[in-house]
């Protein structure tokens, strides 16, 4: 299940939120774990990574170059 990440506006904790990708499409509206408050927005989160082809590389983008391990450019 997709783990969100989200910040209150009001008191600007950030917390997390777990939700399935069809709760998420029909809205969420978390509410603060701190405060309660319902006035948060989503935050983007870079922590997305997926292996491809034995390596492991942020959105499962190829990685080609001197430091690379697969040999992809040549």
């Amino acid at each position: 299940m997709p783990i969100y990440e989200y910040q209150c506006r009001n008191c600007q904790t950030i917390f997390e939120v777990r939700a399935t990708f069809k709760e998420k499409e029909l809205g969420l509206n978390p509410e603060c774990p701190q405060c309660h408050s319902q006035d948060t927005r989503q935050r983007l989160s870079s922590g997305l990574f997926l292996r491809v082809g034995g390596e492991t590389s942020p959105l499962g983008l190829s990685a080609c170059g001197p430091n690379t391990r697969s040999g992809c450019c040549g």
